[in-house]
């Protein structure tokens, strides 16, 4: 078990020391920001394009950071001797894959974590025709980004610790106490403005971003059977497909399916149906007191990608048993 945890605890500081994930990290949280403080004009829509816009950014970079971390954790080392020389010790390959993934997951936990902060104070932040941006919030949010990268600056440079980790660190605790800060206990709401999203965090979305969690886990798992015989561009355009398929999987096979063609019933439940997680459109109509179903259909995906994840580790340890690490 020692093995274990640290095999996974080496992968994930490994891969938070990438400076890719920091710079994705940091960027995707700034635009989900930024999308808040844009007008649209959207006819009483605008509060609902920005929730979906930083629900989608949030998707589409974690699909990155999901393949370019299989690809850093596996493909790299095996590339590289270091998978080899892991497993000459007594450590096996089921274990050493295993725990390549748990570090991997730890790895999207931090950047959903942090998008999903940036989501929640971006549906706060967010306005319609009728209000102003929140440059107050969009400060405060920005400053705390900017600061984390002085105190990462200052202890590389005083304490001799990496940067990129550090940045990362302080990145995750400094959003946390600006949305702390701006979700209770700075109040912008302007007289007479009664939307329920308007200057207010909408915890509607949490279950939403959670859902975005598990896609990208379930991703990050095709991503690492893929990262054990192909290098990082073979494994972008293999997931990319994959992802591209499953979006438009009801339509392409869910159809022929239901009119009783076993291939297109063999491609419905052998593709993983991205559209299960998306919940941006249902949550939009849901009132407060009934947010307990959506947490309820939350349970029901997560026991789809257990069972989805675990048949892709199963391919994967596949894959690795008989691959040639010399």
């Amino acid at each position: 078990m020692r093995q274990f945890v640290t095999i996974g605890s080496n992968a994930f500081m490994e891969l938070v020391r990438q400076p890719i994930f920091l710079l994705l990290t940091t960027l995707s949280s700034l635009f989900i920001i930024f999308l808040s403080t844009v007008p649209y004009f959207g006819m009483g829509e605008d509060t609902k394009l920005v929730k979906d816009s930083a629900l989608a950014a949030m998707l589409m970079v974690g699909l990155f950071v999901a393949v370019l971390s299989a690809s850093a954790s596996v493909a790299h080392e095996i590339r590289t001797g270091t998978a080899l020389a892991v497993l000459a010790k007594p450590v096996g390959r089921a274990k050493f894959l295993l725990a390549k993934y748990c570090g991997l997951a730890a790895a999207l936990v931090v950047l959903v974590y942090v998008n999903s902060l940036a989501t929640l104070l971006a549906s706060r932040m967010a306005f319609d025709a009728y209000g102003d941006a929140d440059l107050v919030g969009l400060g405060i949010y920005f400053g705390s980004v900017a600061l984390a990268y002085v105190l990462a600056g200052f202890s590389n440079y005083f304490l001799r610790r990496p940067f990129v980790s550090d940045a990362v660190l302080f990145l995750t605790l400094l959003t946390t106490i600006a949305f702390v800060l701006l979700a209770f206990f700075i109040e912008l709401k302007p007289p007479g403005a009664t939307e329920p999203g308007m200057y207010k965090v909408d915890y509607r979305l949490l279950p939403a971003c959670v859902l975005v969690l598990l896609a990208l886990l379930l991703l990050a798992g095709l991503a690492l059977a893929c990262s054990t015989r192909y290098d990082t561009v073979p494994t972008l355009v293999i997931c990319t497909t994959l992802f591209l398929l499953g979006l438009m999987s009801d339509y392409l096979f869910g159809r022929h399916a239901e009119a009783g063609k076993w291939w297109a019933t063999v491609f419905h439940t052998v593709l993983p149906n991205w559209q299960l997680f998306w919940l941006a459109d249902a949550i939009e109509g849901t009132r407060s007191h009934a947010i307990a179903g959506v947490w309820g259909y939350v349970g029901k995906a997560t026991a789809y990608v257990i069972g989805y994840l675990g048949a892709s580790l199963a391919v994967a340890l596949m894959l690795f048993e008989d691959r040639e690490l010399s």
